[in-house]
């Protein structure tokens, strides 16, 4: 027994008469009457009580009506349900992030431009390591990473896009000597205890600079996991700490803010994923985000 079979079934019963049902199937009748024929002997009995005028439901063609219209329903449903599913309306996305995505109002953006074209998809966010994005995403763990770009931020099974650049500001105690300038450069930073992200690994273009220009002067002395952390260092007069721009809008009492002046550098913020993409929420994300992915 098929769905066909039942929406044949159906029209016949709600019509009562086999041409006007054979009509609205847009079949003919005799093609009409040998389906229900065989339905009838699939099913071992008969649906309908034939007259001249009419046809009437026999007291098992009367539970079938119900039970067909149910299945039909429930058929329905389904292949909405999956419909959804495929087009990436329904589902789950995993989202991490690091401090600057939301501070920059990048990452608020896509995730509100995401539930208001997807309202029934799920959203799940946290913040996470730059590396650790990395790690959770090639085990399956996340699906979408925000993170400045990193050493571990390469490689084919990883999508990166870089989806913004700001310029690089100090972060200082409001007491240092260097708050008298209006504008720093790295010359200035010699000497000094410098607080980096954890993702500014030896490979990262900041720490390369830093040491090409400051030689054995670079004096990295802490790395922070998270951005409140790396502010925190620095408002307590324990080092510089090197941010994007969009973080000067946290205050923190007794830390002040200043540009960095160097053309070569600028933090960036990239959108990671995994290079081949099975599920169609993550990539309905993707392409809301940044374009048809393939």
């Amino acid at each position: 027994m098929d769905l066909r079979h039942l929406r044949y079934f159906l029209a016949v019963a709600e019509e009562g008469h086999f041409g006007r049902a054979a009509a609205r199937l847009n079949i003919v009748q005799p093609a009409l009457s040998m389906q229900i024929k065989a339905l009838e002997e699939e099913l071992g009995g008969a649906l309908f009580v034939r007259t001249s005028r009419r046809v009437e439901l026999t007291d098992a063609g009367v539970l079938l009506q119900i039970e067909a219209r149910r299945t039909l329903e429930q058929a329905e449903h389904t292949r909405l349900t999956v419909e959804r599913a495929l087009r990436g309306e329904t589902g789950r996305v995993r989202v991490g992030f690091a401090g600057n995505a939301i501070f920059s109002g990048k990452l608020t953006a896509d995730l509100r431009r995401f539930h208001q074209r997807y309202p029934d998809a799920e959203l799940k966010i946290d913040e996470v390591g730059p590396q650790e994005q990395v790690e959770a995403i090639l085990a399956g763990h996340l699906d979408i990473g925000y993170t400045p770009a990193h050493s571990n931020t390469v490689g084919p099974d990883l999508a990166v896009r870089r989806i913004g650049d700001w310029e690089m500001l100090v972060a200082l105690p409001e007491d240092h000597a260097l708050v008298a300038h209006d504008c720093l450069t790295i010359a200035m930073l010699a000497g000094q205890p410098l607080v980096l992200y954890e993702a500014h690994d030896v490979h990262e273009h900041l720490v390369m600079l830093l040491t090409q220009k400051l030689g054995s002067r670079c004096h990295i002395a802490w790395r922070a996991r998270s951005t409140l952390s790396t502010l925190a260092i620095a408002a307590t007069g324990l080092g510089l700490a090197l941010v994007p721009a969009p973080l000067q809008q946290v205050h923190i009492p007794g830390l002040v803010y200043r540009p960095l002046k160097e053309a070569d550098l600028t933090a960036n913020l990239v959108l990671i994923s995994r290079a081949q993409e099975a599920s169609a929420s993550v990539k309905a994300y993707l392409e809301l985000v940044i374009g048809p992915v393939y």
